[in-house]
């Protein structure tokens, strides 16, 4: 009962059209009544308790990173230099938007803010170069969500937090995904450009080539930083988080020198804002964690998958179907404050590596971020592109294939995600 609760009032909420948020926290409400012990106080004390984490603090510092970053100057740079690498092949443009959208993703960690940066800089010149403007967009979309598997990751940040997972041993495992998701993107658009009919960049000299290495140094080296310090011990995901914000502050305002300090209060003031909107949905999202708990819904759910229990491959399999039929109705942040709590504890009774569950719950859950109808990153790329949704759809179908077999591979084979995990320790 406590389950067709939980779902019910859920579906039912956000098909009404309420905020996430508000739906999670009613949620939590409604399981309430269903316990019989309903008491405000404790829905207060829970968002309370859900914002005053302290991992999460590396999220407001990230999102700044990001505002930074692009105001700064450093995604054009990236794009400059992929450009000049790559551009005179045939269809290097494409090639620019796979390597741009991993090297931006090890920024900001954010798919949309990656994916409107990348798109906002290369739509217009893959148009203006006779690149098939829907193939165009759905390639910037697909390769959009290796944000969320590469450090410095959100997704990973939010898990962690929902799942009491190691956020760093999650930051390193999701690094060789990551490559792996960019080399599936450049194989399945090196097979449709071959019949592209498109105008090539003209090849630039190697010393054209190191004067844009040189300029995007300074972006290149953040990356470096981040992944060496939690390898190394140096530091937190949440002091990176700081690390990062600073470096780009200073790497924007005085080595670029694209930030003016007058700009410094509008980048702070959007970034508070889309720091709002994460904080509360965690902090609401912590009463129907908590209510989940006390209802005791994982061991209801354990016992209607109790016959794949000793088989992690087919549990794994199982529910990385359901968390993609999941991810089609519901953003990935909803979806892993939903279903981490209930999940992780069925994972951990199959004896199945939580860091790999993990990565695996981001790798499946970033999909829904490029297929109707939810499709977030899809849409900011239709927005920027000025193309309807069902043309990016079938921009973006090859795309979306080629990383959904990769996650069903990993399936089968973990040892992509679990031993770099080695790394770490």
């Amino acid at each position: 009962m406590s389950i067709l609760i939980f779902l019910g009032t859920l579906i039912v909420l956000i098909v009404m059209g309420m905020p996430i948020a508000f739906a999670l926290m009613l949620t939590g409400v409604a399981l309430m009544y269903q316990l019989n012990f309903f008491d405000a106080q404790l829905v207060a004390q829970n968002m309370i308790a859900g914002a005053d984490i302290y991992p999460l603090m590396a999220v407001p510092c990230f999102i700044l990173a990001g505002e930074l970053m692009n105001a700064g100057g450093i995604s054009k740079r990236i794009i400059n230099l992929a450009v000049a690498m790559v551009g005179h092949i045939q269809g290097g443009l494409g090639y620019v938007a796979i390597a741009a959208t991993l090297l931006l993703g090890c920024f900001s960690g954010s798919a949309l803010a990656d994916t409107a940066a990348v798109a906002t800089l290369l739509i217009p010149m893959m148009r203006d170069n006779g690149y098939p403007v829907p193939r165009s967009a759905g390639l910037i979309a697909a390769g959009g969500v290796i944000a969320p598997i590469v450090p410095p990751s959100m997704p990973f940040i939010i898990f962690g937090v929902t799942t009491n997972t190691s956020v760093s041993a999650l930051f390193v495992a999701g690094i060789v995904p990551a490559l792996l998701r960019a080399g599936g993107l450049v194989v399945v658009w090196a097979v449709l450009s071959r019949t592209m009919k498109v105008n090539l960049q003209p090849k630039r000299s190697w010393a054209e080539r190191m004067h844009a290495f040189t300029d995007a140094l300074w972006a290149l080296v953040l990356p470096v930083i981040i992944v060496g310090g939690l390898r190394g011990g140096i530091f937190t995901p949440t002091e990176a988080s700081a690390v990062a914000a600073v470096y780009a502050l200073c790497v924007s305002l005085f080595v670029y020198r694209e930030v003016k300090i007058s700009q410094l209060l509008t980048l702070v003031v959007n970034a508070g804002r889309t720091t709002s909107t994460v904080m509360f949905l965690c902090a609401a999202a912590f009463v129907s964690s908590y209510m989940v708990t006390l209802a005791d819904l994982p061991a209801q759910v354990t016992d209607f998958l109790g016959p794949m229990m000793g088989h992690p491959h087919l549990l794994m399999g199982a529910i990385m179907v359901l968390l993609l039929l999941i991810g089609n109705v519901m953003d990935l942040t909803p979806t892993i404050l939903v279903m981490g709590p209930v999940l992780m504890p069925i994972v951990l009774a199959a004896g199945i590596d939580p860091t790999y569950f993990g990565v695996m719950f981001i790798l499946v859950g970033t999909l829904g971020l490029i297929h109707p109808p939810v499709c977030t990153v899809l849409n900011v790329v239709c927005g920027v592109a000025k193309i309807s949704l069902e043309s990016a759809t079938r921009g973006v179908w090859p795309f979306l294939l080629a990383e959904a077999i990769l996650v069903f591979l990993f399936v089968f084979f973990p040892g992509f995600i679990t031993v770099p995990m080695t790394w770490f320790h």
